[in-house]
């Protein structure tokens, strides 16, 4: 009886890592639900709330300035040099890389750009929506402010909203977005929340930014996340037209080899044949000569009969006195008989 062996677990991370043989038939697209739009809606007032809020110079300002005096990395000056590192996971660069590695391995193994091109959609909304405040509000950071207790908003600054942490937040959340089961999406929602959460809080430490910067960049990076929805339309019709130009440049590539043409071969009629005046050649067989053997010596052999019979000179043993020549005693032995 045959039975199958149970894959471990080992088994199926190394059997996930496999390409799939084709295109799943059907990808969770998420869609822009009633819940979705309800916190669409609720994380764009908070948004507005905390630029009105530092516009107004209300008491976030205030806490602004009391947590850049309290000078955390003075504080708790032993963890300096992990923050440094950690705050790295907000960098638009190495963040990029990391996250596009594991979205192409994606896309190569389910047969779709649509991993990379929704990546590349919300890094442009990001770069677009977050930069476009930046520049708007020209807001100070901490290190560069002039008048204690202001917003130092309008002096040509660009820290306001946070872009290391709408940053972290936009493109760790993305795995989230893109996962495929519900649970991977719980434990990547979560595990994004805290990474873009660690960010926020590192950039307050090390006081680079101030707390209602990286408050509002919470709020900048959740609301491109939400919004993605309504880019999948568009994020479908750039894959199809993808498809569509990979297909034209593989049938011009193909066409445009040139196909082997048959060189036409000319017939020469054959010559008349010419009557032979010359004697014609005896036939040569094909039996070759023996050959001599290599032991005789050169010159003419005769037979066995043919040959003068030679008299030996003489044995090289002693004459023996009692030895009579071979045939002699049985001649003289042998009665003679008359005819």
């Amino acid at each position: 009886m045959r039975t199958e062996r149970n894959l471990t677990r080992l088994d199926r991370v190394f059997a996930r890592l496999d390409r799939e043989p084709e295109r799943p038939a059907h990808i969770d697209v998420p869609k822009m639900s009633r819940h979705r739009v309800v916190l669409f809606t609720a994380t764009l007032a908070f948004y507005l709330a905390i630029v009105w809020a530092v516009v107004i110079t209300s008491w976030l300002v205030r806490l602004d300035w009391q947590v850049m005096f309290f000078r955390p990395y003075q504080q708790w000056a032993g963890i300096h040099w992990f923050v440094d590192y950690y705050v790295v996971l907000g960098q638009r660069g190495p963040t990029a890389v990391m996250v596009s590695a594991w979205l192409g391995w994606r896309s190569w193994r389910q047969h779709t750009v649509r991993p990379l091109l929704t990546l590349g959609a919300s890094l442009l909304l990001l770069n677009i929506t977050v930069g476009a405040a930046k520049l708007g509000m020209g807001r100070l950071g901490p290190h560069y402010a002039t008048v204690i207790g202001s917003n130092e908003m309008g002096l040509g600054g660009d820290i306001f909203p946070s872009g290391h942490t709408a940053n972290a937040v936009v493109t760790w959340g993305i795995l989230a977005y893109l996962a495929s089961t519900p649970r991977a999406r719980r434990w990547l929602s979560a595990a994004s929340a805290v990474t873009s959460l660690g960010v926020g809080m590192s950039t307050v430490y090390l006081g680079t930014h101030w707390l209602s910067d990286v408050l509002l960049g919470w709020a900048a990076g959740l609301l491109i996340l939400l919004a993605l929805p309504w880019c999948e339309p568009f994020i479908a019709r750039t894959e199809t037209s993808l498809f569509d130009l990979r297909d034209r440049w593989r049938a011009r590539r193909g066409s445009t080899l040139p196909a082997p043409v048959p060189v036409p071969v000319v017939l020469k009629p054959r010559p008349a044949p010419v009557e032979q005046t010359t004697p014609e050649p005896e036939p040569v067989s094909l039996t070759r000569a023996p050959r001599t053997p290599i032991h005789l010596a050169p010159g003419p052999h005769t037979a066995r009969s043919e040959r003068t019979p030679v008299t030996p000179v003489g044995s090289r043993r002693p004459q023996h006195p009692d030895r009579q020549p071979r045939g002699t005693a049985a001649q003289a032995a042998r009665p003679l008989t008359g005819g």
